[in-house]
């Protein structure tokens, strides 16, 4: 039997929110958004389940991100200032893997992580929950699922620390769970949120229909 790890805090929470938003033509993140019957800035409604699920979440941002950071902690109110790590990764620019190796080397003591995007939205705290739940009763490797494909979060085990942070491109951890897919643990969930990140103006129809 896997002996799980005693304390939830051994598992490192990591938002990526360092990308360009070049698809969709002005700062996505902060794109004024109606999900779950309040009007939120995107990433705020990308946080939201995180917080819910971690006492700290590393958010990775790009260099020069001072107003997004403040617009995120203004709309998020009266949340613990712990709650929130900003964490700048100077290589932004190279591609998501970066910003992925960045955050998880700044949490380089945690036991696992759990990697999400800032431009998905409509992900369900459950989902969150629960990809942290399999990492702590020992998987190495896990992700939500909905009907047998595989969605976001993904959470590593410490044993992916040397690949994780040697990753390079804008793929960011996918193709380890391709290669070791037979080893994923795929927490079943009943919600497309898993799917639904926000590239071009046109993917926000997709969340507009949820409200």
């Amino acid at each position: 039997m896997v002996k799980p790890l005693s304390d939830p805090a051994d598992i490192a929470a990591v938002v990526l929110a360092a990308g360009n938003s070049s698809r969709f033509g002005s700062d996505k993140l902060l794109h004024p958004l109606r999900l779950r019957g309040e009007t939120l800035p995107l990433i705020v409604h990308s946080l939201m389940p995180w917080l819910q699920t971690f006492e700290r979440t590393t958010v990775v941002v790009r260099p020069g991100s001072e107003a997004l950071c403040d617009a995120i902690t203004t709309a998020l109110g009266p949340v613990p200032r712990e709650a929130l790590r900003w964490l700048v990764c100077d290589d932004a620019a190279q591609g998501m893997a970066a910003s992925l190796a960045c955050g998880v080397r700044a949490n380089r003591s945690a036991a696992g992580w759990l990697i999400g995007l800032a431009d998905m939205p409509a992900i369900p705290s459950v989902a969150i929950d629960g990809v942290r739940d399999a990492l702590l009763f020992g998987a190495d490797l896990s992700a939500s699922s909905c009907y047998g494909k595989c969605g976001h979060p993904a959470g590593f085990a410490a044993c992916y620390y040397e690949e994780l942070v040697a990753l390079q491109g804008d793929m960011g951890a996918r193709r380890l769970l391709e290669r070791d897919k037979s080893n994923l643990v795929p927490i079943e969930i009943r919600s497309n949120g898993i799917y639904i990140d926000v590239d071009t103006p046109g993917d926000l129809q997709h969340l507009e229909i949820r409200d």
